[in-house]
């Protein structure tokens, strides 16, 4: 059960000489991953006071807006989940209760705690599912491995999606810089708003982003303008059986990646929010860095992530079959480096 407080949210931490972990009681999210070496979470905080998800009330809370986002943003902090899909929902299910990523991220979850391991298992009743994550410490390194598990007699398409989010001060503009296993990318095909610096629905090779104005941006340095808004999607080298990032600050001389199955999770999606929204709860303060891997290629409605089918022949959501149960197994490691890795490897 929980038995910690951060960020005024209830958690369960476990740590050894290396790190420490926050994983939060609602939502699920993990929060933290404290290098103790660094002194840096090189996950995101948000600059908002953080409030229980089932504390939230849209007739009290207009601090953290208004809509289906509003009681996930109440509650968001680092690494958080989505699923059964990976956007917003329709009109109809946002009346029928579903917020921006499905339930995954903001339904209460039974954490138990054992030397080194957390067992974490959530019922989402609106989407008739059932997920388990296990997350092992060993080192530098955590190991999970989640189950979801369908309680319906129907086959379904899903998204599943690791919101993993970067923020300060591991985040920093001009500086943090990326490597990765990427190749086709895409530019988000509508128009965020007016900071939008990419050209809408280009597709190019990672690294190289095409701006409206003309000239390319390179996504592997984190940018350095005013403000910006931003979303690209980019395939996972079908040619490694793993996907991999790593973001590096030089300054900590900390490296913090990621790596994955591919064939589980194709798909790696980068969100930047540069102080560019102007809405609550967000109010011009926000610098984070979404390196989003999972069976979706963009943030969308369910509806619209079926219409869309493939993206650069590859699927854009798996298939969860009647009474069934999928896996996935990643890796989050960290590192202590005077240079950016060129490279990841599964660390466990």
């Amino acid at each position: 059960m929980p038995a910690a407080i951060f960020q005024n949210r209830r958690a369960v931490q476990m740590e050894n000489e290396h790190l420490r972990v926050s994983v939060l009681a609602e939502g699920g999210h993990i929060a933290e991953i404290f290098d103790k070496q660094s002194g840096v979470n090189p996950l995101w905080v948000p600059p908002w006071p953080s409030i229980e998800h089932s504390a939230y009330d849209p007739a009290r809370h207009f601090e953290y807006g208004e809509g289906a986002e509003a009681k996930l943003l109440a509650g968001i902090m680092g690494h958080n989940l989505c699923l059964d899909f990976f956007g917003g929902p329709s009109a109809e299910e946002a009346a029928a209760g579903l917020t921006v990523h499905g339930e995954a991220s903001t339904v209460p979850y039974n954490i138990h705690e054992q030397p080194g391991v957390l067992e974490l298992h959530a019922h989402f009743p609106l989407a008739q599912l059932d997920f388990r994550r296990r997350i092992e410490l060993h080192g530098r390194s955590l190991r999970i491995v989640e189950a979801v598990e369908n309680l319906a007699a129907w086959d379904r398409p899903i998204g599943w999606t690791q919101h993993v989010t970067l923020g300060p001060p591991f985040l920093a503009k001009g500086k943090t810089q990326l490597r990765a296993s990427l190749t086709q990318s895409k530019v988000f095909e509508g128009e965020l708003n007016a900071d939008m610096h990419y050209k809408a629905a280009a597709e190019f090779l990672w690294p190289k982003v095409p701006l409206k104005t003309g000239g390319t941006a390179d996504l592997s340095t984190f940018t350095d303008v005013p403000v910006s808004s931003e979303f690209t999607t980019h395939l996972a080298d079908p040619q490694q059986p793993h996907a991999w990032f790593v973001a590096f600050n030089p300054e900590k001389q900390l490296a913090f990646g990621y790596i994955w199955k591919r064939e589980e999770f194709p798909w790696l999606g980068m969100w930047q929010e540069n102080f560019s929204r102007t809405q609550a709860p967000w109010s011009n303060r926000t610098l984070t860095l979404g390196l989003e891997f999972g069976a979706s290629p963009m943030p969308e409605s369910r509806r619209a992530m079926i219409n869309r089918g493939k993206l650069f022949d590859t699927q854009v959501f798996r298939w969860l079959p009647a009474r069934g149960r999928l896996h996935a197994e990643y890796c989050v490691t960290t590192q202590h480096s005077t240079a950016v890795p060129d490279s990841l490897t599964w660390p466990l």
